[in-house]
């Protein structure tokens, strides 16, 4: 049987890895919201304020865990995300789920197809795309990673897919994805039904080469 959240009790998701910040809260059953900002470059500026008014009449106390997206992404944005989601289940002693940028937005195009793994790319920089590949998990629900997040060159990606041995349906992510918060929440929520509990010092921002331990994060 699935871990269920007491009613009572909310998850919060943070989006910060794309000019438009997106927040989430749900306690899964009858009360659940979320909002976007496009804030451009003053994600860093106003991410506090806004967390803090959205998040009323809840308060930090009644939060059961936190989720948020740790990339790919802007490397600013990703950052601040990550250190404010650690810090607070650190304060507050809670479970903090690092979500895939990319995973939470094919969990929101999984729904609209037919079963086909999605393979998602979003524009990164000096002429590279941020790309991965993902299908519905064995159990049908949740994800199941078939291609790595990472950065590569375009005709390299074009490449990877002429050569993919199964069916596919290909999305082009927009540098606009606050919206998917409520994705980073929902995935963040399956992996607490089935018992994870992960710790905030295990969430790192991934910003799309390898998993880069940020030493400002890490010391935390």
């Amino acid at each position: 049987m699935p871990n269920l959240l007491d009613p009572g009790k909310y998850g919060l998701a943070l989006h910060t890895t794309t000019p438009e910040l997106g927040i989430a809260l749900s306690n899964f059953t009858n009360d659940s919201r979320c909002q976007t900002w496009d804030l451009g470059h003053d994600i860093s500026t106003h991410l506090h304020q806004y967390l803090a008014e959205f998040i009323k009449p809840q308060t930090w106390a009644d939060l059961a865990f936190i989720a948020v997206a740790k990339g790919p992404g802007g490397f600013t944005g990703t950052r601040i995300g990550v250190v404010t989601a650690r810090t607070l289940a650190q304060q507050l002693d809670i479970p903090l789920f690092a979500v895939s940028t990319l995973a939470a937005v094919c969990q929101e195009e999984l729904a609209k197809n037919s079963g086909e793994a999605i393979a998602i790319q979003l524009p990164a920089h000096r002429g590279e795309i941020f790309v991965a590949i993902y299908e519905v998990s064995p159990t049908g629900s949740g994800l199941t990673q078939l291609l790595p997040d990472t950065v590569i060159k375009p005709e390299k990606w074009q490449q990877t897919l002429e050569n993919w041995p199964n069916s596919y349906h290909l999305i082009q992510a927009s540098d606009k994805l606050g919206a998917s918060v409520s994705s980073v929440l929902e995935l963040a929520y399956l992996d607490w039904q089935n018992g994870l509990r992960p710790h905030w010092s295990e969430a790192l921002p991934f910003y799309g080469q390898h998993p880069i331990e940020d030493k400002n994060v890490a010391a935390l």
